[in-house]
């Protein structure tokens, strides 16, 4: 049976939420494809997961950003702008709750 592109991709994110890191090497002879179509697998899939990838033989491959995770659900970034948007104008005890929810729900960035 033949894996569909989604499928692989989904595949992909899978690994990398569970593992937190992995090498292309690694995950391409998994996925059974090229490092290529890894590459191109991660370039693709940019908009829906928190990672980053660093370069090197030794400490390099694919990392998941801290506290992403691909079976959670995120705001997508206009819900988050609004919400960040409104939260200087609510009540101090409303606020709090807002930067909660912000919190939980808004998808993590890489630092550095």
């Amino acid at each position: 049976m033949d894996v569909t592109k989604s499928d692989r991709q989904r595949r992909l994110l899978e690994i990398i939420s569970a593992r937190r890191h992995e090498t292309i090497p690694n995950l391409a002879h998994e996925l059974g494809v090229s490092r290529y179509t890894v590459m191109r697998d991660l370039d693709e899939v940019t908009s829906i997961a928190s990672f980053y990838t660093a370069p090197g033989r030794y400490g390099g491959g694919v990392y998941a950003v801290d506290g992403w995770y691909y079976s959670r659900t995120y705001l997508t970034a206009d819900q988050e702008a609004l919400l960040r948007a409104l939260l200087p104008g609510l009540p101090p005890e409303d606020r709090e709750t807002m930067q909660g929810i912000l919190d939980s729900f808004a998808r993590p960035v890489p630092r550095g």
